[in-house]
């Protein structure tokens, strides 16, 4: 049940409620500065991937240029963001529905 206040549109709000519940990713770049060891130990210690899936992802970030990391509420998305930033790796976020944004994690 969707409840509308005076002056508002009921599109708006459903429309709204949709673009909230939209998943999104973190993506890490591929840089030419972090070891590849480095890259495997930040996904293993932050994210807490096996190690098996920490190499397979910086894999995807050293031979694609770039990898999904993490998917998830915008909100949470933002704090890995900050987090892969604070370990000097390139990161940014996007909705999955743009482009190839849910392949990877």
């Amino acid at each position: 049940m969707t409840v509308v206040t005076p002056g508002t549109d009921a599109r708006t709000s459903e429309e709204t409620v949709a673009a909230l519940a939209d998943p999104w990713v973190t993506i890490v770049w591929n840089d030419p500065v972090n070891l590849m060891t480095y890259v495997t130990y930040v996904f293993e210690s932050y994210f807490g991937y096996p190690p098996a899936r920490a190499r397979t992802l910086m894999l995807q970030v050293h031979r694609s240029g770039r990898a999904v990391v993490s998917t998830g509420p915008r909100e949470r998305m933002e704090v890995d963001v900050q987090a892969m930033h604070g370990f000097g790796l390139w990161a940014t976020m996007q909705r999955a529905s743009e482009g190839d944004g849910g392949a990877s994690a």
